[in-house]
């Protein structure tokens, strides 16, 4: 089992008031996303908890999330959720033999209901620069949410340990922003209904008529917040590829109806429709075509084991 070190983490600032005046005093320059996450409201951390249910857009987003999980968490030994909040996917990456920690900076996302019950998952603070545990003790590590974008000028430092704490043969699954998104040309021309019976066609002719008319990229719909930083996939996988990791698969999420919210109602209320969007998705996203612009890119990185001969 992995030890947490015993490490403090440094109170929030409080506000300053001007002593000539008691008026407050020149705002500060906005607080870091790491200060945001760990300062973090109860209010916040519902919404946070929210961000992936309660509409069949947000469905999709997190149903192809957990299928990615799926797909790459090895159940067995320990895993690792980086940046867990409200613990949304940490329960997806133990299997029965398997026990997880969620790890945040942030005191009232682990103490959240959502997080209460499960002897599985351990429960740590910390900041994700400095992760307290010893080099390659999970065999999973998951760093979803874009703690990566998140962590603004410290992210290559977050990226580096996130990677030591993989252990041989292990993964490393992550979620980065590389743009603002795209969707189908073709898809987003037909009428909602059409598009849901069009769905219920096999998944390789949707995929062929859909890229036969190719993609647009969305409009960045606001600012990004503070100084997130975008990731490419170059940027992430080259590193590790250059020291003897394998990509697994890299995905984007949702690139044909992503944005297109009444499209994706419909087709939720056909199960078949449903099924095959998934798959459709998930087709498309693994093109190499897909990842510049996507506004959510999920990668699956994999720790080669020991070199024969070495301890």
């Amino acid at each position: 089992m992995p030890v947490p070190q015993d490490r403090r983490t440094p109170r929030p600032a409080t506000a300053r008031r001007s002593a000539a005046s008691g008026r407050p005093a020149p705002e500060r320059p906005e607080a870091s996303g790491r200060d945001r996450f760990r300062t973090a409201s109860r209010y916040r951390t519902d919404r946070e908890r929210a961000r992936y249910e309660g509409t069949p857009q947000r469905d999709l987003f997190r149903t192809l999330r957990e299928r990615f999980i799926a797909r790459h968490a090895l159940g067995d030994g320990w895993s690792i959720d980086l940046g867990a909040g409200p613990g949304r996917f940490t329960r997806s990456l133990g299997g029965p033999q398997g026990r997880s920690v969620a790890f945040d900076v942030s005191r009232e996302a682990l103490r959240h209901p959502a997080m209460a019950g499960t002897l599985a998952v351990v429960r740590v603070r910390g900041d994700a620069r400095t992760p307290p545990f010893r080099a390659e003790s999970f065999r999973t590590v998951l760093a979803f949410g874009n703690l990566l974008g998140f962590a603004e000028d410290d992210g290559p430092r977050a990226l580096a340990a996130a990677r030591t704490l993989v252990a041989s043969g292990g993964r490393l699954l992550v979620e980065i922003a590389p743009g603002p998104g795209e969707r189908s040309t073709y898809l987003a021309r037909l009428p909602p209904t059409a598009s849901a019976r069009l769905l219920r066609s096999p998944v390789r002719a949707v995929v062929g008529r859909v890229g036969a008319e190719g993609f647009r990229t969305e409009p960045l719909r606001r600012a990004t917040p503070g100084s997130f930083v975008r990731w490419t996939v170059d940027q992430l996988t080259g590193p590790a590829v250059r020291d003897g990791w394998v990509v697994r698969e890299t995905v984007a999420v949702a690139p044909s109806l992503g944005p297109a919210l009444d499209h994706i109602a419909t087709v939720r209320s056909d199960p078949k429709a449903w099924s095959n969007l998934l798959d459709v998705e998930e087709t498309l996203g693994r093109a190499p075509e897909r990842w510049r612009s996507a506004a959510a890119l999920l990668v699956a990185l994999e720790r080669p084991p020991p070199t024969q001969g070495t301890k």
